[in-house]
């Protein structure tokens, strides 16, 4: 039997707990770490919309002038998720 480490992806900290099972049935994991920016977590999503790499990618296509829709069809996740990832990710303003 083979036991694999569970990380947390936000921190990379090793003191993660099992935090009950999502409606789709995975298994959802706890991160204890104090500074950890994310309390709660599922090692492998399987709605696209979820993972940070893509959600870090509609704000680049935002800011390079794509369209929600456009945005939606390139990355295959629905406009909507497009929409409340931008209206979530908040700008610095000039003031600061």
């Amino acid at each position: 039997m083979v036991l694999e480490p569970v990380l947390c992806p936000s921190c990379g900290s090793k003191d993660v707990v099992k935090h009950g099972q999502s409606q789709a049935g995975r298994q959802r994991y706890k991160c204890r770490n104090a500074e950890c920016s994310r309390c709660t977590f599922i090692r492998d999503y399987r709605y696209r919309g979820y993972l940070p790499e893509v959600k870090q990618q509609i704000v680049e296509m935002a800011l390079n002038g794509s369209g929600i829709r456009d945005t939606a069809r390139v990355l295959r996740i629905s406009p909507t998720t497009v929409i409340e990832k931008l209206k979530k990710k908040s700008l610095p303003e000039d003031g600061e």
